[in-house]
């Protein structure tokens, strides 16, 4: 059994290093480079119009009169509760120590060029949408693969959702119910004085705790199907991401005198680590790009075509309108808090060890250094586990609408009590090779997607340049 699992270990690693290795950050870079230049680059030259007409219009939605769907900003804060999960306070952290400060600079990168083709994901998702046999919408890349390219393409759009339906699973479930444990059995063990109230046995039954709760709370949520969701996650994703700005601010008005030497640091950093690190912790530009642009592309999904299967239940008829609200999730997630994780750990003087691995404990720490220990660890238990909520019920929507497009619609709930389960088994196991399977089939999905918006660019270009001509 133990050489079965080694043997699984270095093959998922080999197949993990060619996924999220450098010729994938290539393509996914160069995607959104090839989106960006073909459209005017929007990001920049619509940014006002983006926001004005996103988040500037946010809570002007009526009722909803078509039962099938959800409003804009529903589609928006559903599909960044996917995106803004632990990785917007553990990745962030992993990125910094693996690939030096720089990495932030090719954080920032990613997710320039990713608004442009997230934006472009949006478009073909509302475009190639169609009704299921329940009367919602459903979209994202399996439709419009075959709804584009045709049906000799299906087989491109059933591997995207064989790995949607595995990754969901893994990335969007147990990974983040796991990481909610970790942080709410630490601080359990932080303000406990009770010696009794440690040990295994103990931290399993907190953990199974968690997962039951956690999972009993998506399960009401879930019966609702994604208009639930939908009128959850918008206000659970303004809530807590406000909750954290402001911390994050905090800390970095505490340390303002450091913000200059801070940003130096990470545009050096980027391009010379050496420099800034001294050579003595291994990073080089490499590691630092392949850190930034991946933990970025992680963060903020733009490529992966998870988001729009979420933008797809819009009740927005023009593509062009719902794609802006790509621009706003990838700069919301990555260019505001991302980057305040950033300022906040590498302004607040926190140790940071450079070459090695890094999770949310470093980002506590950070947060330690003005408010105390305990209190941080309370404020990021908090955080932790209101994202994972989010991205548990935001990824069961990509699951299921996988799981759907590959069995019919009564897959939906069989697939539902599966995801439930895998929410307790998730906050009790160690996840190891768990983890990384299913980050590897994280990565796979973006491949299926990226071959499918750049061979429909041209359905892109067009909504976008008569929208504007209007």
């Amino acid at each position: 059994m133990q050489n079965l699992t080694e043997i699984v270990s270095q093959f998922n690693s080999s197949l993990n290093g060619l996924v999220w290795g450098l010729p994938m950050m290539a393509l996914i870079i160069g995607s959104g480079l090839y989106f960006s230049i073909r459209t005017g680059f929007p990001q920049l030259r619509k940014f006002g119009y983006a926001m004005k007409n996103t988040i500037g219009k946010a809570f002007s939605y009526g009722k909803i009169k078509d039962k099938g769907a959800v409003s804009p900003f529903q589609a928006v804060t559903t599909a960044l509760a996917g995106t803004m999960g632990t990785g917007n306070i553990a990745g962030v952290a992993g990125a910094i120590a693996l690939g030096g400060p720089g990495a932030i600079f090719w954080m920032w990168v990613s997710a320039f060029f990713g608004m442009t083709t997230k934006y472009a994901e949006i478009v073909l998702a509302v475009k190639f949408r169609k009704r299921n046999s329940e009367g919602d919408w459903v979209g994202g890349p399996m439709y419009y693969i075959t709804g584009g390219l045709g049906k000799g393409f299906k087989w491109l759009a059933v591997l995207f959702s064989i790995f949607g339906a595995i990754a969901a699973l893994g990335i969007g479930n147990m990974v983040q119910v796991n990481t909610a444990a970790n942080a709410l059995v630490a601080l359990a063990h932080e303000f406990s004085t009770d010696p009794v109230m440690s040990g295994d046995a103990i931290d399993m039954t907190l953990r199974l705790a968690v997962g039951l709760i956690i999972s009993i709370i998506a399960a009401l949520v879930l019966l609702g199907g994604i208009k639930r969701i939908g009128s959850v996650t918008e206000k659970i994703i303004p809530a807590i991401s406000i909750l954290y700005i402001i911390g994050a601010v905090f800390i970095i008005f505490l340390n303002i005198g450091k913000i200059t030497s801070v940003l130096e640091a990470i545009v050096v950093g980027a391009f010379a680590p050496d420099a800034v690190l001294g050579g003595a912790f291994g990073v080089g530009i490499v590691q630092s790009m392949r850190y930034g642009i991946g933990r970025g592309v992680f963060s903020n999904e733009a490529g992966l075509g998870s988001s729009p299967i979420a933008h797809a239940a819009t009740s927005e008829t023009d593509p062009v309108k719902q794609g802006l609200f790509g621009i706003f999730e990838v700069f919301a997630d990555t260019i505001v808090v991302c980057t305040l994780t950033a300022l906040v750990i590498l302004m607040s003087g926190v140790s940071v060890s450079f070459g090695h691995a890094a999770s949310a404990e470093l980002t506590i720490s950070a947060f330690a250094t003005a408010f105390g220990g305990k209190t941080a660890g309370v404020f990021i238990a908090i955080e932790t586990a209101f994202f994972a909520i989010s991205t548990i019920l935001s990824w069961s929507i990509y699951g299921c609408r996988c799981a759907e497009y590959l069995f019919g619609t009564r897959a939906i709930s069989t697939y539902k009590v599966v995801y439930i389960v895998f929410i307790i088994i998730g906050a009790g196991l160690q996840m190891g090779l768990a983890w990384e399977i299913a980050d590897t089939l994280n990565g796979l999905m973006a491949i299926p997607n990226l071959i499918a918006i750049l061979a429909l660019s041209g359905y892109v270009l067009k909504a976008t340049k008569e929208h504007f001509r209007k």
